[in-house]
């Protein structure tokens, strides 16, 4: 039993846990955005109606192939991935730019290996091949 408690009790568990609340959260307010908002927005720009494919299908020896309930859900998902593209990836990606510009440097490459060493090294860890500090250089 304690075992399972250490397990609970863990930072990945409980973050996983926000990150699929946040995330079911999220979803819900995309769909509603794309539901509320943006398919409207394209029907308006269509003369006034909302793209429903629902009821294009074709037979087949009595097999039906409901091709236009696949179309609704590609549409849906297309705008969803562009709806979160545009609203969420880049804003986040340029706000990560920002704060990684301002980091002051801790590594260097190795002229040799081409591996990642501290920059006051004086060796490579990987290679060997003497380094001179950052702080020792002209």
């Amino acid at each position: 039993m304690g075992g399972f408690k250490k397990f609970l009790l863990r930072g990945n568990i409980v973050e996983l846990a926000v990150a699929v609340i946040v995330g079911a959260t999220f979803s819900g307010l995309v769909q509603a955005l794309v539901a509320d908002l943006i398919t409207p927005l394209i029907g308006a720009v269509t003369g006034g109606r909302e793209p429903d494919f629902a009821k294009y299908s074709f037979t087949v020896n009595g097999s039906v192939f409901k091709y236009g309930d696949f179309l609704n859900h590609l549409l849906a998902f297309l705008i969803i991935a562009a709806v979160v593209y545009w609203l969420v990836v880049m804003p986040m990606s340029r706000l990560v730019s920002l704060f990684e510009r301002d980091q002051a440097v801790t590594t260097r490459q190795c002229p040799d290996c081409l591996s990642d060493v501290p920059v006051e090294a004086r060796r490579c860890a990987h290679c060997t091949v003497e380094l001179v500090p950052q702080s020792e250089q002209p």
